[in-house]
C-alpha cells in the first residue's frame, strides 16, 4: 500500500511539471528563462539549506544571485561573458567568506568552496536548458531531452520496484538497482524514439533515431546527477532536498538528472544533429 500511494503521488507531480514545463518551452523567450531562473533559485536554496543543517554556512545571497545571473546572462548572451561571471562569483566569494571569518565563522574555507562549487553546478549546468531553448527548433528538442530522463527515472522505479535484486551504490543510494537502472535504458531509448517520432512529424530534422541514441546516452550516463544529490544527502542523513513536491521531494530532487541531460543533451544535438 505504502509503494502504492508514493507511485501515485510521483505520478500526480509528474502529471503536473511535464505540462507546467511544456508550457514555459513552448512560450520560450523571457517566460521560460524566468521560469528556469526561478526553479534553479529555490534548487539553490535547498542546497544551502542541506548544507546549513550540515553544520556549514555558504553564501545563500551569493548562491542564488549568481545562479540566476547566469540564467540570465545565457539568453541574453549565451556562452558569452561566462567567463566575467566565474571570476566574479569566485571573487565576490571569497570576500563574503574572509568576512564571515572575521565574525567568527570557523568553517569559511570550506564555505567558500562550497558557495562556489554548488553556484557552478546548479548556475552553469542548469544554463544549458536555454542555450537548448535558443536552438533552432529549440522547443522541440526540449521536449525531446528533457522528457526522456522523467521516463528513464519512473521505469527505473517501476521495474526496480518489482524486480530490483542487486544494489547499485548502496553507500549512495540504498534503494536504486542495477535491474532499475537498465529498466530506466530501456524506457529512455523508448520513450525517445517515441518522442523523436512524434516531432519528426513536425520537424524533418529530428529523425527517429535521434531519439534511441538520446534516450540511450541520456539514460546512461543522466543518473549520475542523482547519485551526485544523494552523495549530498547521504552525508546530512537527508532524505530529500525539500517537501514541496510530494514523493520527488523537492525542487533540487527534481533538476538533479534534468541538469545532466540537458548539458549532454545540448553536445548531442551539435555533434549528431548539428
Amino acid at each position: 500500500m505504502k509503494t502504492d500511494i508514493g507511485l501515485r503521488k510521483r505520478l500526480i507531480v509528474i502529471d503536473i511539471m511535464v505540462p507546467v514545463l511544456a508550457f514555459f518551452t513552448i512560450i520560450g523567450g523571457w517566460p521560460f528563462t524566468i521560469f528556469i531562473a526561478l526553479l534553479l533559485g529555490l534548487a539553490a536554496f535547498e542546497l544551502w539549506r542541506l548544507f546549513h543543517n550540515g553544520g556549514y554556512s555558504p553564501s545563500l545571497p551569493v548562491m542564488v544571485f549568481f545562479v540566476m545571473a547566469m540564467i540570465f546572462l545565457r539568453h541574453v548572451y549565451q556562452f558569452q561573458y561566462a567567463d566575467f561571471w566565474l571570476m566574479l562569483l569566485i571573487c565576490l566569494s571569497m570576500f563574503v567568506h574572509v568576512l564571515q571569518q572575521q565574525k567568527g565563522i570557523k568553517t569559511s574555507a570550506v564555505d567558500f568552496a562550497i558557495t562556489i562549487g554548488g553556484t557552478v553546478y546548479l548556475g552553469w549546468l542548469g544554463g544549458y536548458a536555454i542555450s537548448l531553448r535558443a536552438l533552432e527548433n529549440g522547443v522541440y528538442w526540449i521536449l525531446l531531452v528533457i522528457p526522456i530522463i522523467s521516463l528513464a527515472d519512473t521505469g527505473a522505479y517501476l521495474i526496480g520496484r518489482v524486480f530490483g535484486r542487486h544494489k547499485m551504490l548502496p553507500m549512495v543510494s540504498p534503494k536504486k538497482s542495477w535491474e532499475g537502472y537498465f529498466g530506466g535504458i530501456l524506457t529512455g531509448i523508448l520513450g525517445g524514439w517515441g518522442l523523436a517520432s512524434l516531432w519528426h512529424i513536425k520537424v524533418a530534422s529530428i529523425l527517429p533515431i535521434y531519439g534511441v541514441i538520446f534516450g540511450a546516452v541520456i539514460s546512461i550516463l543522466a543518473p549520475i546527477g542523482d547519485f551526485g544529490e544523494s552523495m549530498i544527502k547521504r552525508q546530512f542523513n537527508a532524505k530529500d532536498s525539500g517537501k514541496f513536491l510530494l514523493e520527488h521531494g523537492g525542487f533540487l530532487d527534481r533538476v538533479d538528472s534534468s541538469l545532466w541531460a540537458a548539458a549532454i543533451g545540448y553536445y548531442l544535438i551539435l555533434v549528431i544533429a548539428g
